[in-house]
């Protein structure tokens, strides 16, 4: 008798042994999601590593643990910061407290590219779906950029019907400057 309860358990543990082999092999696993962001590239050693940003070249854009939206010293609604951001960018009127804009030469040919920069700030308490809201808007503000910068410079056609060569000289024309700061505790001194 004793036999035979051994025999059942090794026969048990080899099917259970099976199964997990055969969901293993057959289960994928989901898509992963989240923000697509690339580092920026490694300054050169020749580079000065603490370079000054204009104060009039940064926008700062905080939310709370409320989940309230400040866009510079204002308080925001969602629904306008991603037009609030693209004036930002583009300083149409040349305004002195918006960013400068440079002539940079890219490709042989000369664009004038904002030194703008955009610094995200966020509370501990801040809930991941204002986080990735804001996220959103700010990526949205700066690809309708590309987009129109595209249109203007290439016949009309949009940022993603560019060549890969065209689109890295939209990108540098065009640059996705988000900084974004650690999140504190603003309630704590």
């Amino acid at each position: 008798m004793a036999r035979r309860k051994i025999s059942t358990i090794g026969s048990t543990a080899d099917i259970a042994f099976l199964l997990l082999c055969y969901f293993l092999m057959t289960t994928t696993m989901g898509d992963q999601s989240g923000l697509q962001r690339r580092l920026p590239p490694i300054p050169d050693s020749d580079q000065v590593q603490d370079q000054k940003v204009n104060r009039r070249n940064i926008i700062i854009v905080r939310i709370n643990s409320a989940d309230k939206l400040f866009a510079g010293s204002e308080p925001m609604d969602i629904l306008y910061l991603k037009d609030k951001i693209k004036e930002f960018l583009t300083n149409p009127a040349n305004d002195p407290n918006l960013p400068e804009k440079e002539a940079k030469e890219i490709e042989g040919k000369t664009y004038m590219v904002s030194k703008g920069v955009i610094s995200l700030q966020n509370d501990r308490g801040t809930s991941y779906q204002a986080y990735l809201q804001v996220q959103n808007e700010l990526v949205k503000a700066v690809n309708e950029l590309r987009d129109d910068f595209s249109r203007a410079n290439f016949g009309g056609r949009k940022f993603s019907k560019l060549t890969e060569a065209e689109q890295d000289i939209v990108k540098k024309a065009v640059p996705q400057n988000i900084s974004e700061a650690e999140p504190k505790d603003t309630g704590k001194k």
